[in-house]
């Protein structure tokens, strides 16, 4: 297994299994915890809201890493190009990451500015690198 792309599933599937466990404290708090009510009604907007947006945007950046890794794995795509696009999927999980410090901490939204471009970036750069494999190589090619 070729190495670029190999750190993107394994961050992918840890922050998709720490973004699924929010997912059971957010449940918690909906349906279990002293104060359901309150925390029900205050859901559509404010903090409960992007609660739910960490939770969600974290989950999909997660497996979004998956993905991108194995198809850094699968297919042959310039090494520097898979670098490239390893890292700045890497940084896209910084997103999810900053919508929970907003909410748990209020830090600044910088860092969901900076995983949200790094997260559309790495899909822009992987889309021409997929154009751009070679499909010979890649077992893509169609018999006669």
């Amino acid at each position: 297994m070729k190495s670029i792309g190999r750190r993107n599933i394994a961050a992918g599937f840890f922050l998709l299994a720490g973004f699924m466990l929010y997912g059971f404290v957010l449940i918690y708090l909906r349906d279990f915890a002293p104060g359901k009510e309150e925390w029900i009604a205050g859901s559509l907007d404010g903090k409960h809201f992007e609660a739910r947006l960490a939770h969600v945007h974290g989950n999909l950046f997660a497996f979004l890493n998956v993905v991108i890794g194995y198809l850094l794995v699968a297919l042959p795509i310039r090494e520097g190009t898979a670098r490239l696009v390893s890292w700045l999927a890497l940084l896209g999980m910084l997103m999810p990451i900053g919508i929970l410090a907003e909410v748990l901490f209020g830090v600044p939204p910088l860092l969901v500015l900076a995983g949200g471009i790094s997260m559309v970036a790495a899909m822009v750069v992987l889309g021409i690198a997929v154009l751009r494999a070679d499909p010979v190589v890649a077992g893509a090619s169609r018999t006669r």
